[in-house]
């Protein structure tokens, strides 16, 4: 068997000769250097004003965001903290509704956070249903 194959661009790419079996699923996900990972905050906290969130959930989410965007902008930002925070956003985002009335402007930002996190990141893909 042999393949041809020209440009690819896509999250997770098999080439495989023969059989292939994959158990757990696959993803694939970008990974960003330090500025990128501030940018991609302050595209979160956009993406969360826009959501119009319930007053109860709002200022809890303001909050951490902001201590996000403080950890994220570190010259050696702590990716177990990083972790923690964008845990708990994405929890109550979930518990709000906000995740499924807002899609993408808000799963993108936390997806590629996450996958800037590393394995730390794979709890809040499992959380988005990734």
């Amino acid at each position: 068997m042999v393949f041809n194959i020209g440009n690819q661009q896509g999250g997770v790419v098999n080439n495989v000769a023969g059989d292939q079996t994959v158990h757990g699923g696959q993803s694939g996900h970008l990974t960003a250097d330090g500025q990128d990972v501030r940018g991609l905050v302050g595209d979160l906290r956009t993406a969360v004003e826009q959501a119009q969130l319930p007053p109860a959930v709002a200022p809890e989410v303001r909050a951490e965001l902001d201590s996000l965007d403080t950890e994220v902008n570190r010259p050696e930002p702590n990716r177990e903290v990083v972790a923690g925070r964008l845990t708990r956003i994405t929890r109550m985002l979930t518990t709000a509704g906000a995740l499924a009335a807002a899609g993408t402007r808000l799963v993108g930002p936390i997806s590629a956070l996450a996958g800037w996190l590393g394995t730390l990141g794979q709890p809040i893909l499992h959380l988005l249903g990734g």
